[in-house]
């Protein structure tokens, strides 16, 4: 079999694939579009074991209602159910999945409960693989070069489409960070994990747990990831925070690196923009 062969074989089992998963979805038969999806209330919030492992979430008692029955469960994130819960206060709104009438196999969602509703994933990755398949046979059979344009032309797509859209994300959080007086915290814990990395080495990362008080009255706790000075040696000390008051998950210790990472990221997002024209042009110019 041929080049032409195995790239029509290629385009054959993955297209069948995107064909499927896109029947599926229009049908209304895929698992995400079965799931059902609800809105959970954080009813407690219990404080981390400092010295824990960070990967279990910060643990809570979340409360949710089964549409089709009307039965109101309350459950925990002691196991492993979805994402982990990193932000937590009474009456924080958590998104519950769960297959049609087994409620008790729920996963929490954090982000947007609606995302993936259609169940295009596997679909989607059918078709970027068929694109792959394309450009590796232009690129072997009439000329390199087209490499460098199949690799640009997405790349490019996407950090125009990515950026504006970033960059009106950063300042909206820089604004909501400084709208308003910081607030004192703590670091209540501080969880510790250790690993292997590629190599073979053993590594161990450490992760403060705050908590602090917004100026509305709610009690926040929240893992801590960045922006704190030795977090290995940083239970029991006072910080300052500053946290949007509309959604108190998103806060910071530092104001200042807010501004330092929008620059960064700024910066990164123009030289990959600028990457992918530079495979284009450069694509373009050697055919």
């Amino acid at each position: 079999m041929g080049l032409q062969g195995y790239l029509a074989l290629w385009c054959a089992v993955f297209g069948t694939v995107a064909l499927v998963g896109y029947a599926r979805s229009l049908a209304g038969v895929t698992a995400a579009q079965r799931a059902v999806r609800v809105l959970g209330r954080i009813e407690q919030v219990r404080k981390p074991r400092h010295g824990s492992s960070q990967r279990d979430g910060i643990p809570v008692v979340v409360s949710f209602q089964d549409p089709s029955s009307g039965e109101v469960f309350t459950v925990t994130n002691d196991r492993d159910h979805g994402e982990r819960i990193t932000a937590a206060w009474t009456g924080r709104e958590i998104g519950v999945r769960y297959p049609r009438g087994r409620p008790h196999a729920y996963q929490f969602s954090t982000g947007d409960l609606g995302a993936g509703r259609r169940g295009l994933g596997w679909p989607n990755f059918a078709l970027f693989l068929i694109y792959v398949g394309l450009v590796v046979f232009a690129a072997i059979d009439w000329s390199w070069p087209w490499a460098l344009i199949g690799f640009g032309v997405p790349w490019t797509l996407s950090g125009v489409w990515y950026m504006p859209q970033n960059a009106r994300a950063v300042r909206r959080r820089t604004d909501a960070l400084s709208s308003q007086p910081p607030v004192p915290g703590h670091v209540i814990a501080v969880l510790t994990d250790t690993g292997t990395d590629s190599e073979g080495g053993t590594y161990t990362s450490h992760t403060p747990v705050i908590a602090f008080t917004t100026r509305e009255g709610t009690t926040v706790t929240a893992y801590c990831t960045d922006q704190l000075p030795d977090p290995t040696n940083s239970h029991g000390r006072n910080i300052t925070i500053h946290y949007d008051p509309d959604d108190p998950a998103v806060f910071t210790p530092d104001l200042a690196s807010e501004d330092r990472s929008r620059a960064l990221d700024i910066t990164c997002g123009t030289v990959a923009l600028l990457l992918g024209v530079a495979a284009v042009v450069a694509g373009a110019t050697l055919l």
